[in-house]
Protein backbone atom coordinates (compact mmCIF):
# COMPACT_ATOMS: atom_id res chain seq x y z
CA UNK A 1 0.00 0.00 0.00
CA UNK A 2 1.36 3.41 -0.58
CA UNK A 3 0.22 6.08 1.07
CA UNK A 4 1.01 9.86 -0.14
CA UNK A 5 1.68 12.64 2.85
CA UNK A 6 2.00 16.19 2.08
CA UNK A 7 3.31 18.95 4.73
CA UNK A 8 6.17 16.25 5.84
CA UNK A 9 8.08 18.82 7.64
CA UNK A 10 5.79 19.66 9.91
CA UNK A 11 5.13 18.44 14.02
CA UNK A 12 2.00 16.01 12.21
CA UNK A 13 3.95 14.88 9.00
CA UNK A 14 7.21 13.94 11.28
CA UNK A 15 4.75 12.07 13.07
CA UNK A 16 3.25 10.18 10.73
CA UNK A 17 6.67 9.44 8.97
CA UNK A 18 7.78 8.13 12.65
CA UNK A 19 4.47 6.11 13.00
CA UNK A 20 4.45 2.07 12.93
CA UNK A 21 2.86 1.08 10.14
CA UNK A 22 1.42 -1.99 9.12
CA UNK A 23 3.97 -4.05 7.08
CA UNK A 24 3.76 -3.44 3.58
CA UNK A 25 2.79 0.15 4.45
CA UNK A 26 4.92 2.37 2.06
CA UNK A 27 4.58 6.63 3.24
CA UNK A 28 6.01 8.77 0.90
CA UNK A 29 6.15 12.63 2.17
CA UNK A 30 7.49 14.66 -0.81
CA UNK A 31 9.44 18.17 0.48
CA UNK A 32 7.41 21.09 -0.29
CA UNK A 33 10.41 22.29 -3.04
CA UNK A 34 9.32 19.00 -4.77
CA UNK A 35 5.67 19.47 -4.74
CA UNK A 36 3.49 22.61 -5.61
CA UNK A 37 0.44 21.63 -3.88
CA UNK A 38 -0.92 24.61 -5.11
CA UNK A 39 -0.40 23.84 -8.55
CA UNK A 40 -2.85 21.17 -10.24
CA UNK A 41 -0.25 20.09 -12.61
CA UNK A 42 2.07 19.31 -10.65
CA UNK A 43 -0.21 17.69 -7.82
CA UNK A 44 -1.90 15.26 -11.14
CA UNK A 45 1.78 14.53 -12.29
CA UNK A 46 2.64 13.32 -8.70
CA UNK A 47 -0.52 11.19 -8.40
CA UNK A 48 0.43 9.47 -11.56
CA UNK A 49 3.47 8.26 -10.13
CA UNK A 50 2.53 5.68 -8.40
CA UNK A 51 -0.81 3.82 -7.24
CA UNK A 52 -2.02 5.76 -4.42
CA UNK A 53 -4.14 4.36 -1.69
CA UNK A 54 -4.56 7.39 0.21
CA UNK A 55 -3.91 10.93 0.83
CA UNK A 56 -2.67 12.89 3.80
CA UNK A 57 -2.78 16.58 3.89
CA UNK A 58 -1.34 17.89 7.03
CA UNK A 59 0.06 20.83 4.58
CA UNK A 60 -1.13 24.35 6.19
CA UNK A 61 -0.25 27.82 6.54
CA UNK A 62 -0.45 28.21 10.23
CA UNK A 63 1.43 31.54 11.19
CA UNK A 64 -2.05 32.60 12.43
CA UNK A 65 -1.08 36.30 13.11
CA UNK A 66 1.08 36.46 10.03
CA UNK A 67 -1.97 35.63 7.68
CA UNK A 68 -4.08 38.66 8.88
CA UNK A 69 -1.63 40.97 6.43
CA UNK A 70 -0.69 37.84 4.00
CA UNK A 71 -3.92 36.45 3.04
CA UNK A 72 -3.12 35.65 -0.56
CA UNK A 73 -0.72 33.05 0.92
CA UNK A 74 -2.63 31.90 3.56
CA UNK A 75 -5.26 31.21 1.16
CA UNK A 76 -3.72 29.55 -1.32
CA UNK A 77 -2.12 26.90 0.70
CA UNK A 78 -5.58 26.70 3.12
CA UNK A 79 -8.00 26.53 0.51
CA UNK A 80 -6.76 26.12 -2.57
CA UNK A 81 -4.41 23.47 -2.38
CA UNK A 82 -7.29 21.33 -0.94
CA UNK A 83 -9.45 22.33 -3.46
CA UNK A 84 -6.57 20.63 -5.87
CA UNK A 85 -6.37 17.56 -4.16
CA UNK A 86 -9.69 16.89 -3.33
CA UNK A 87 -10.51 17.50 -7.06
CA UNK A 88 -7.28 15.49 -8.30
CA UNK A 89 -7.61 12.81 -6.02
CA UNK A 90 -11.11 12.10 -6.70
CA UNK A 91 -10.30 11.56 -10.35
CA UNK A 92 -8.50 8.75 -9.53
CA UNK A 93 -10.35 6.76 -6.83
CA UNK A 94 -8.55 8.13 -4.16
CA UNK A 95 -9.59 9.01 -1.04
CA UNK A 96 -8.60 11.92 0.87
CA UNK A 97 -7.82 12.38 4.79
CA UNK A 98 -7.43 16.38 5.40
CA UNK A 99 -6.33 18.01 8.47
CA UNK A 100 -8.28 21.39 10.03
CA UNK A 101 -8.74 23.58 12.79
CA UNK A 102 -10.39 24.29 15.87
CA UNK A 103 -10.26 28.19 14.13
CA UNK A 104 -13.46 27.51 12.09
CA UNK A 105 -15.55 28.10 14.85
CA UNK A 106 -16.19 31.40 16.55
CA UNK A 107 -14.80 29.96 19.78
CA UNK A 108 -17.47 32.02 21.66
CA UNK A 109 -19.27 29.29 22.97
CA UNK A 110 -20.48 29.55 26.74
CA UNK A 111 -20.00 26.17 27.73
CA UNK A 112 -18.75 22.56 26.38
CA UNK A 113 -17.28 21.56 23.52
CA UNK A 114 -17.87 21.84 19.92
CA UNK A 115 -19.18 18.90 17.71
CA UNK A 116 -18.05 18.12 14.27
CA UNK A 117 -21.90 19.67 12.88
CA UNK A 118 -22.01 22.61 14.48
CA UNK A 119 -21.92 25.57 12.51
CA UNK A 120 -18.61 27.04 11.35
CA UNK A 121 -17.93 30.87 12.17
CA UNK A 122 -14.24 31.88 11.77
CA UNK A 123 -13.15 35.65 13.42
CA UNK A 124 -9.58 35.17 11.22
CA UNK A 125 -8.38 35.35 7.71
CA UNK A 126 -6.45 31.72 9.37
CA UNK A 127 -9.84 30.20 10.49
CA UNK A 128 -11.85 31.48 7.25
CA UNK A 129 -9.15 29.97 4.73
CA UNK A 130 -9.48 26.48 6.53
CA UNK A 131 -13.16 26.40 6.49
CA UNK A 132 -13.19 27.12 2.77
CA UNK A 133 -10.51 24.14 2.54
CA UNK A 134 -12.96 22.07 4.42
CA UNK A 135 -15.64 22.78 2.17
CA UNK A 136 -13.66 22.07 -1.27
CA UNK A 137 -12.82 19.04 0.27
CA UNK A 138 -15.95 18.33 0.92
CA UNK A 139 -17.45 18.76 -2.41
CA UNK A 140 -15.27 17.86 -4.43
CA UNK A 141 -13.94 14.08 -3.32
CA UNK A 142 -17.21 12.54 -1.30
CA UNK A 143 -14.31 9.81 -0.17
CA UNK A 144 -12.84 12.19 2.74
CA UNK A 145 -12.23 12.03 6.46
CA UNK A 146 -11.79 15.71 8.04
CA UNK A 147 -10.14 16.03 11.18
CA UNK A 148 -9.90 19.34 12.97
CA UNK A 149 -7.55 19.40 15.88
CA UNK A 150 -6.00 22.04 17.84
CA UNK A 151 -2.88 23.20 20.23
CA UNK A 152 -0.97 20.87 18.55
CA UNK A 153 2.62 20.11 20.26
CA UNK A 154 5.34 17.61 20.02
CA UNK A 155 9.33 17.09 20.06
CA UNK A 156 9.53 18.51 16.83
CA UNK A 157 9.24 22.34 15.00
CA UNK A 158 8.32 25.36 17.13
CA UNK A 159 5.70 24.81 19.61
CA UNK A 160 3.74 25.80 23.17
CA UNK A 161 5.48 23.38 25.10
CA UNK A 162 9.11 24.13 23.28
CA UNK A 163 8.52 27.81 23.77
CA UNK A 164 7.29 27.56 27.38
CA UNK A 165 10.36 25.00 28.33
CA UNK A 166 12.86 27.90 26.87
CA UNK A 167 11.66 31.06 28.24
CA UNK A 168 11.46 29.03 31.78
CA UNK A 169 14.81 28.89 31.39
CA UNK A 170 15.57 31.91 30.86
CA UNK A 171 12.62 34.09 33.21
CA UNK A 172 12.40 34.14 36.26
CA UNK A 173 8.39 34.03 35.68
CA UNK A 174 6.16 33.37 33.40
CA UNK A 175 3.05 35.46 32.41
CA UNK A 176 0.63 33.80 30.58
CA UNK A 177 -3.05 34.19 28.87
CA UNK A 178 -5.86 32.15 31.08
CA UNK A 179 -9.01 33.33 29.59
CA UNK A 180 -8.53 31.00 26.73
CA UNK A 181 -9.83 27.21 27.17
CA UNK A 182 -8.99 24.40 24.43
CA UNK A 183 -7.68 20.87 23.93
CA UNK A 184 -3.84 20.39 23.97
CA UNK A 185 -3.12 17.56 21.28
CA UNK A 186 -0.14 15.62 20.61
CA UNK A 187 1.15 15.59 17.28
CA UNK A 188 2.45 11.58 17.32
CA UNK A 189 -1.44 10.84 18.81
CA UNK A 190 -3.07 13.11 16.21
CA UNK A 191 -0.83 11.19 13.36
CA UNK A 192 -2.04 7.50 14.58
CA UNK A 193 -5.60 8.71 14.48
CA UNK A 194 -4.53 9.81 10.88
CA UNK A 195 -2.98 6.50 10.35
CA UNK A 196 -5.88 4.57 11.45
CA UNK A 197 -9.00 6.56 9.57
CA UNK A 198 -6.60 6.42 6.23
CA UNK A 199 -6.19 2.44 6.43
CA UNK A 200 -9.78 2.08 6.83
CA UNK A 201 -10.56 3.91 3.96
CA UNK A 202 -8.21 2.77 1.25
CA UNK A 203 -9.24 -0.40 2.81
CA UNK A 204 -12.86 -0.59 3.39
CA UNK A 205 -15.66 1.31 0.59
CA UNK A 206 -17.81 1.79 3.26
CA UNK A 207 -15.88 3.64 5.92
CA UNK A 208 -17.38 6.54 7.45
CA UNK A 209 -16.86 9.74 5.82
CA UNK A 210 -17.10 13.69 7.00
CA UNK A 211 -15.80 15.84 9.33
CA UNK A 212 -14.65 14.45 12.90
CA UNK A 213 -12.47 16.26 15.72
CA UNK A 214 -9.04 14.51 17.27
CA UNK A 215 -7.61 16.61 20.18
CA UNK A 216 -6.20 14.30 23.70
CA UNK A 217 -9.01 14.43 26.28
CA UNK A 218 -9.33 17.02 28.83
CA UNK A 219 -9.11 20.40 28.55
CA UNK A 220 -7.38 23.36 29.76
CA UNK A 221 -6.41 26.99 29.48
CA UNK A 222 -2.60 28.22 27.76
CA UNK A 223 -1.52 29.18 31.83
CA UNK A 224 -2.73 26.00 33.20
CA UNK A 225 -0.88 23.90 30.12
CA UNK A 226 2.09 26.28 30.68
CA UNK A 227 2.14 25.31 34.64
CA UNK A 228 2.03 21.70 33.95
CA UNK A 229 4.98 21.93 31.04
CA UNK A 230 7.23 23.86 34.00
CA UNK A 231 5.91 21.43 36.61
CA UNK A 232 6.73 18.67 34.46
CA UNK A 233 10.09 19.94 33.65
CA UNK A 234 11.08 20.12 37.08
CA UNK A 235 10.32 16.78 37.76
CA UNK A 236 12.96 15.76 35.43
CA UNK A 237 15.64 18.17 37.00
CA UNK A 238 14.73 21.66 35.34
CA UNK A 239 14.37 24.88 36.34
CA UNK A 240 10.84 26.00 38.25
CA UNK A 241 9.34 29.43 37.96
CA UNK A 242 6.08 30.84 38.70
CA UNK A 243 3.53 31.10 36.04
CA UNK A 244 0.79 34.17 36.42
CA UNK A 245 -2.34 34.11 34.44
CA UNK A 246 -3.22 36.97 32.41
CA UNK A 247 -6.50 38.26 30.32
CA UNK A 248 -6.51 37.84 25.86
CA UNK A 249 -6.64 42.06 26.36
CA UNK A 250 -3.14 41.72 28.27
CA UNK A 251 -1.51 39.85 25.10
CA UNK A 252 -3.07 41.78 21.93
CA UNK A 253 -2.23 39.59 18.47
CA UNK A 254 -3.42 40.47 15.13
CA UNK A 255 -5.93 37.61 15.06
CA UNK A 256 -8.62 37.08 17.09
CA UNK A 257 -8.16 33.94 19.62
CA UNK A 258 -10.84 31.48 20.48
CA UNK A 259 -12.03 32.14 24.02
CA UNK A 260 -13.49 28.29 23.53
CA UNK A 261 -11.90 26.11 21.47
CA UNK A 262 -12.54 22.64 23.25
CA UNK A 263 -13.56 19.67 20.50
CA UNK A 264 -15.44 17.17 21.02
CA UNK A 265 -14.53 13.51 19.97
CA UNK A 266 -17.32 11.50 20.18
CA UNK A 267 -17.65 10.67 16.47
CA UNK A 268 -14.32 10.26 15.90
CA UNK A 269 -15.07 7.00 18.86
CA UNK A 270 -18.07 6.34 17.13
CA UNK A 271 -17.03 6.08 13.73
CA UNK A 272 -13.39 4.74 14.14
CA UNK A 273 -13.16 3.25 17.48
CA UNK A 274 -10.62 5.88 18.30
CA UNK A 275 -10.60 7.01 22.09
CA UNK A 276 -7.98 10.02 22.41
CA UNK A 277 -5.69 10.05 26.06
CA UNK A 278 -5.77 12.82 28.52
CA UNK A 279 -3.75 15.54 27.31
CA UNK A 280 -1.16 15.13 30.59
CA UNK A 281 -0.14 12.06 29.86
CA UNK A 282 0.70 12.84 25.95
CA UNK A 283 2.68 15.66 27.60
CA UNK A 284 4.60 13.49 29.62
CA UNK A 285 6.19 11.42 26.20
CA UNK A 286 6.76 14.56 25.05
CA UNK A 287 8.64 16.11 27.95
CA UNK A 288 10.20 12.56 28.06
CA UNK A 289 11.57 13.16 24.82
CA UNK A 290 13.07 16.64 25.13
CA UNK A 291 13.94 16.53 28.57
CA UNK A 292 14.44 13.21 29.82
CA UNK A 293 12.65 10.53 32.25
CA UNK A 294 10.95 11.81 35.33
CA UNK A 295 13.21 11.95 38.74
CA UNK A 296 10.38 12.96 40.83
Amino acid sequence: MEILVLGGAGQVGTELQAHSWPEGVRVHAPPRDDLDITDPAAVAAALAERHYSVVINTAAYTAVDKAESDVTAAWRLNALAPAILAEQTRARGIPLVHVSTDYVFAGTKPEGAYAPAEPVDPHSVYGASKAAGEFAVRTANPRHAILRTAWVVSPHRGNFVKTMLRLSGERDSLSVVDDQHGCPTSAADLAAALATVALRLAQDADAPVGTFHCVNAGSTTWCGFARAIVEGSARRGGRTVPVQGIPTSAYPTPARRPTNSRLSTDTLTAAYGIVPRPWEAALDDILDRLVGPATA
